[in-house]
């Protein structure tokens, strides 16, 4: 099983980043998939959540109206499009599949910084 962040970088307060998750190893199209980020010094929190059809999506309070998750299951990707960036969306970005095993990305890394 492997889910591979990719799309992280440096960008300037306002800026936009788009991040990508690819999956393998295991059924992509039956997973609900997640975002979380954690930020220095502080714990990993949700970011946004898609079902399994990307029929509904849900997201953290702060992100509301400024990231939007998505999903191609025939290319077995999630994605973050991360508009309206604030310095404290700096952070370690990464990818989830829920379930009785728990898998993970190793993160990708996003820095919102003039």
């Amino acid at each position: 099983v492997q889910l591979v962040e990719s799309g992280g970088g440096l960008v300037q307060p306002g800026g936009s980043l788009r991040l990508s998750c690819v999956a393998s190893g295991f059924t992509f199209r039956s997973y609900v998939m997640r975002w979380y980020r954690q930020a220095p010094g502080k714990e990993r929190e949700f970011v946004a959540g898609i079902v399994s059809t990307g029929g509904t999506t849900t997201y953290a309070d702060s992100m509301k109206g400024r990231f939007t998750i998505s999903r191609d299951n025939a290319k077995n990707t999630v994605y973050l499009q991360m508009d309206s960036l604030r310095p404290d969306d700096t952070a370690v970005y990464y990818c989830n599949a829920p379930g009785p095993t728990d898998y993970w990305g190793q993160g990708t890394q996003v820095t919102v910084s003039s």
